[in-house]
């Protein structure tokens, strides 16, 4: 038997200045995509929204780790036009949005915005 810990691959595909999204606290998501923040900023903005709304951003996290790519209609869509190319935008309330670019390749999912809806939306 190794005495090497098992190897995590997931955790190992966060580069600085990435830092792993602060996960929903409600209950354990089996995860298959990998959900970073851009950075500290915006995972600490992430944090701020949970506390507003803990159980839409819960449903949020959820379906970026599980289904970042799958749209809903009104809610998850990606964002059109050359700036905005491969952003996908969540509604997570009727005034708050996440904004975050998927990997496919990787399996992980950037997210470079969290918090009150802006105009224009952020590009990446």
């Amino acid at each position: 038997m190794s005495d090497n810990p098992p190897e995590n691959l997931i955790v190992e595909n966060v580069e600085p200045p990435e830092v792993k999204l602060t996960a929903s606290v409600l209950f354990e998501i089996q995860s298959t995509w990998l959900v970073v923040a851009k950075n500290r900023r915006v995972n600490r903005d992430w944090e701020a929204l949970m506390q507003r709304h803990p159980e839409n951003t819960h449903r949020c996290y959820e379906d970026l780790c599980t289904a970042p790519t799958t749209r809903q209609p009104g809610r998850v869509f990606p964002l059109k036009g050359k700036l905005y190319k491969g952003a996908w935008e969540y509604e997570v309330t009727k005034g708050d949005r996440v904004f975050y670019v998927p990997d496919s390749e990787q399996l992980k999912v950037v997210v470079y915005y969290a918090g009150k809806h802006p105009s224009p939306a952020p590009t990446p």
